[in-house]
């Protein structure tokens, strides 16, 4: 009757029965469901791991069940859950098929794809990198989503800074919310805010990206290998949407300068977007690089989190996370 909602038919037996008779133990489940101690006790784990069953408080060491009411809805949620990573999943796969389609481009005669380049290799995007910084006109806009900067990438980047905004050019940047960790991250950007650069800062970025001019956008075909590969988009269409993307996200980004501030909930931006990267089923290393940290860094922003919430699991502190507010209910 509940399998529409995830929970398995011994399962559900076993919980039905909890609910009529509250006090039975593992024993007393088994002969009232006739199911084996070891299915009665299986099933006990999966009740427990759905946030169906919670242990006693006034017997210690036994189990009760969540009534209907709470029981349902949790079982909502996690069906929720599962739907956002779902679409989580098909928004990788559309990433993929563009990214199939850039590539292919390559293959095609260029009249066919006037406003597509194909960059292969580091020489290529430096020096195409390069030729848009001579011919930049107004403005550049980058997302940064490698964390901390290098300090010899920093040093290098110096000239070029300065040489460009001494020219006028209005450069905004904005990096993952983990540099403000890097002493010498951030005394480069209080530097390149001296010289007239602004820089705000997100807990994540969707892809590396740097607009021109509102007319030509370099992104990596491969997000995990920025250099081995790197498409130059020219379109109309395209630039005006990724400009609209760098902006929305520019709105929603926080000066360098200003401390991180919780939310109502309590959490900082890099918190609720672990806690969403939880939710997704992300590793450790995946949401480390996503956040722009060690894995060290993921691994204790994610137990600390999950302790907050009270889950023993991933998946659990996603739907324990929707059921408090944290994450957006898909309904």
């Amino acid at each position: 009757m509940l399998a529409s909602l995830g929970l398995d038919t011994t399962s559900e037996a076993v919980y039905r029965t909890m609910l009529a008779h509250p006090g039975a133990g593992v024993l007393a489940l088994a002969a009232r469901t006739d199911l084996s101690e070891h299915d009665v006790r299986r099933s006990l784990d999966t009740l427990s791991e759905l946030a169906l069953a919670r242990p006693s408080y006034d017997h210690q060491g036994e189990l009760r069940a969540v009534s209907p009411d709470v029981g349902m809805e949790i079982l909502m949620a996690r069906q929720q859950a599962e739907l956002a990573a779902q679409q989580q999943r098909i928004e990788a796969s559309r990433a993929a098929a563009a990214q199939l389609i850039a590539e292919y481009a390559d293959l095609r005669p260029a009249s066919s794809h006037p406003d597509i380049e194909q960059l292969v290799g580091i020489d290529r995007i430096r020096d195409r990198l390069a030729k848009l910084t001579r011919e930049m006109r107004e403005e550049v806009m980058t997302f940064s989503p490698d964390g901390a900067q290098k300090p010899e990438h920093i040093e290098a980047a110096k000239p070029l800074n300065q040489e460009l905004l001494g020219r006028g050019i209005r450069m905004r940047t904005v990096y993952l919310d983990s540099v403000r960790n890097s002493p010498h991250t951030v005394d480069y950007v209080d530097w390149l805010s001296e010289q007239g650069g602004q820089v705000r800062t997100v807990p994540s970025l969707p892809t590396r990206m740097i607009v021109v001019d509102r007319s030509t956008a370099v992104i990596p075909v491969n997000s995990d290998n920025s250099a081995a590969g790197a498409v130059v988009l020219t379109g109309h269409g395209t630039l005006t949407a990724l400009c609209a993307l760098f902006e929305n996200i520019w709105a929603g980004a926080q000066p360098l300068g200003q401390a991180a501030t919780p939310d109502d909930r309590g959490l900082t931006a890099q918190q609720t977007t672990t806690v969403r990267l939880l939710a997704e089923g992300h590793t450790d290393e995946a949401i480390a690089k996503r956040l722009g940290v060690s894995p060290r860094t993921a691994r204790r922003l994610a137990t600390e989190l999950m302790e907050r919430l009270g889950a023993r699991s991933r998946f659990e502190a996603g739907v324990r996370a929707v059921q408090q507010g944290w994450l957006p209910s898909t309904s």
